[in-house]
This record gives C-alpha cells, structure tokens and sequence, in this order.
C-alpha cells in the first residue's frame, strides 16, 4: 500500500518550475505565460495526487464501518489493497488532516473555477471523513454540529409547536374520533398497493419519471437499472449504484407500500435521482476528465446532501403541479387495482403531511441530544408525521443508525428548490440547472452562491 503525501510534497510539486528563493523573476511577457502554465501543471497534479490518495484512504475507512462507502466502482484492485491491509483508525485520522493540509495548499495554487471547485470537494469531503473517524473512536457531537461537519451544512431547526397549524388542518381533511395518526392512517392504508401488483405499478412509474427525465437530462445509451423488493432494513427504498451506468434499486416490503411511493421511490431511487446522479457523475467528472475521487461515494459526506436534496427534489421537477396526481390517477391506479377516489382530499393530505415533515428533523435532534427518551421520539413521530408506531418505529430505527444523516432529506431538498427555481427561470432553464448541479463537484455551498 502506498502512503499519502505529505504536505512538504504537495508543496514541491506546486512549487516545481518556479524561480527559487533570491533568484530574479522573469520579466513580463512571453516567459510569464510559460510560468502560468508550468504552475497550473503543477497544481492539477498535485491536486490528481491529492484525489488519489482521497480514493485510498476512503476505502480503508470504509473497512471500520460497513456502509461508510455507498458506492465504489474504481479499480477493484485498490479495494482489495485497501481490504487487506487496512491502516488502524488513529493513522487514517492523522492521514486526513495531513491531506486536508495539502488540499489547502494545491487550492491556493488554482486558477480555474471548476478546478477551485474541485479542490473545495475534496477539502469537505475530507472534513466529514475526519469527523466520521472522530465518531467511529467515540467522539460524539452535537447534532447540529455533527450535521455541519458531515454533510457541511447547518440545520436551523423550527419547534415542534410551529407544526401544530399544519396539524390542524390534516384534522380538518380527515375528521373523526380516535387519535389524528390513527386516522390518518386507516384512511391512507385504501391507497395500499397489493403485493401481486407492486412490480407492475413500481415498473410503470420508473418508467414515468425515466422518460421525463430522459426528455431534458441526456443519459448514457446504455444505462441500466435492477428492481428488488426486500424486507429487514430501517429505509423504504435504496439504490447502490454499481458503476457502469447500472444501479440496483431496492424498495423495503417491511410495511404496505402506499401508491405515493410509486413515483416518490421511481424519482428519487431512479430518475432524475440517484442513479441519474451517480451516472452524470461516472460519465462527466470520472470517464471525461479522469477524476478519481467521484468513483467512490462516503455516504457520511456533503455529497449525500447533494445527493439526497436533488433526489427529492427531482419528484417535482419532473412531475410539476398537478402532473403528479393526474399520473397517479390515470395510470398508476388502475394498474394498482386502486379505486380512483371521487375527490382531492388524498392529494391534499399528502401535501399537509409533507409541509409537517420537518418535524422529523427536530425529532431526530431531541433525541440524538438526550432531550428525549426512544419512547418519546416514537410518540412525537406518531404525532407529528402521522404514522402508526410501526411505522414511527422503522422512523426511530433509522435515526438510530444514520443519526443527523436525516437532514440531507428535506433541508437538501429545500435549498436544491432554491437554487433551481431562484429568479423564476423556465422550465428549461430549471433541468438545465438541474443537469450542472448533477454533473459537477457541487457543494451545499454551491447551492447559496449567487
């Protein structure tokens, strides 16, 4: 196994090229020229080098920690160096901030701005490394903190009570005696979609959000995904991306799927969600320009914000307005063997339950904090997200084994609206920004940026 440069090194090889200490400096001109080129040389190998020994030293981490990669589809060859000889966690540590140093030195060497771009990427990716090793030998933070380190970017939490409007109203939309959730709940539970018919309906929305998708994001000809129906895990869908334009989506059977799931998971899992994303990123950032470091994916990172956000996001991107529902209605349904309801209620419930959904976030803050007991957290997730305790407790049992990764849901999505819809583009102009923020080393800062 190699070792990571050093700081001394990164130093050399920026410096390489350029006039020594006390020796005069050429003249304005043509030589000036030279020098420019030779230093920007010089910083996109540092910064290759720098990329590279990122990729090592990601693998090895993930060694410590099932599930710290989501995805990895470089050499095999440095995965199975890295699984065999694994450095202990107190020398990864020491390693990250070592090259956190060096990423600071190759940044103040760049000059083009997807370079500087891509020298931030790593600078934070590496950050949310050095954290999850603090948290791997015990280190613990705040919530708000661990957030920040992890996903660079710090959540500003509402209070419970500011939801209680939002709550009110769902009473208003389904009226009765018995506690709100559970309601809510029986009255959801006619949109469950049946087992016999899950494949049919799940196969019919990818195919929705694939197509909408594909009419302004375009894709690798030959991309591909595999759906599985699984059970036993804390999420309701995942997607492990297996490079070469190829995902595997998984969708959690644990409890009935509801028929808003369909498109939900279709987007987010599909298109114009992960596997999107993880496609853009292999065909622009790791075919095109050799850029190493996006052929691994920490899930402890801010590219999980990106991630997550765009994912969301992306549902009503590619199904605006009233688009959704009338897919739901007029295809979905029938093929689900779901009565197509005489009203809107279903659709305006949906939307009061996704404007209360940040409660979840102040949940998962109290509880990860010590505020509140598991018993209680399951009770507020009853509450608030209107959920039977099954349901709050698979909500509870992600949290606890993803902690403050929930943030990366509904604040990313939050600011990936912003950034999309600021100034009132087009829709054109919306997926072309949807296509650059996918395509390129994109930062939760990036998102901010005017």
């Amino acid at each position: 196994m190699k070792t990571l440069i050093s700081p001394s090194l990164v130093a050399a090889a920026l410096l390489s090229g350029c006039a020594a200490t006390g020796v005069e400096q050429p003249a304005p001109g043509p030589g000036v020229a030279t020098l420019d080129v030779r230093r920007t040389a010089a910083s996109t190998k540092a910064l290759d080098e720098i990329a590279a020994a990122y990729l090592r030293l990601s693998l090895e981490i993930g060694t410590h920690e099932p599930g710290y990669i989501d995805a990895y589809y470089g050499p095999p060859e440095l995965q199975k160096a890295a699984e065999a000889a694994p450095r202990d966690k107190a020398a990864l540590l020491a390693a990250t901030r070592e090259l956190m140093a060096a990423a600071d030195l190759a940044a103040r060497r760049l000059s083009g701005p997807l370079a500087k771009r891509r020298a931030a990427f790593l600078r934070a990716q590496l950050r949310a490394a050095e954290t999850r090793l603090q948290m791997m030998q015990g280190t613990r933070f705040a919530f708000a903190d661990e957030a920040e380190r992890l996903f660079g970017v710090r959540p500003q939490l509402k209070p419970l009570a500011s939801y209680d409007p939002e709550l009110a109203k769902i009473e208003e939309l389904v009226p009765g005696d018995g506690a709100l959730a559970d309601r809510v709940e029986a009255y959801l539970d006619g949109f469950t979609i049946p087992k016999d018919r899950l494949q049919k309906t799940f196969d019919a929305a990818i195919a929705r959000c694939r197509g909408r998708s594909m009419a302004h994001i375009p894709m690798p000809a030959d991309e591909s995904f595999r759906l599985e129906f699984v059970t036993g895990k804390s999420w309701s869908g995942y997607n492990y991306y297996q490079g070469g334009y190829h995902s595997l989506i998984q969708v959690n059977t644990d409890l009935p799927i509801r028929l808003s799931r369909a498109l939900d998971l279709g987007c987010h899992e599909g298109y114009p969600g992960h596997h999107l994303l993880n496609m853009k990123l292999e065909e622009r950032l790791v075919r095109e320009n050799g850029w190493i470091e996006f052929s691994v994916y920490p899930l402890y990172s801010p590219q999980s914000l990106i991630a997550e956000g765009s994912a969301n996001y992306g549902i009503d991107l590619a199904f605006p307005e009233r688009s959704k529902a009338d897919t739901e209605r007029d295809v979905l349904m029938p093929i689900a063997g779901i009565a197509v309801p005489s009203d809107d209620r279903y659709w305006q419930l949906l939307k009061a339950i996704k404007r209360a959904s940040g409660a979840r976030l102040t949940i998962a803050q109290q509880y990860l904090d010590g505020e509140i007991d598991r018993p209680t957290a399951i009770a507020l997730t009853q509450k608030y997200m209107l959920v039977s305790a099954k349901r709050a407790e698979q909500s509870i049992g992600f949290t606890d084994q993803y902690r403050s990764y929930v943030i990366n849901y509904g604040l990313g999505e939050t600011m990936v609206r912003a950034y999309v819809e600021r100034g009132r583009p087009t829709r054109d102009e919306m997926w072309r920004r949807m296509a650059k923020l996918v395509s390129e080393p994109t930062l939760p800062s990036d998102l901010l940026a005017r």
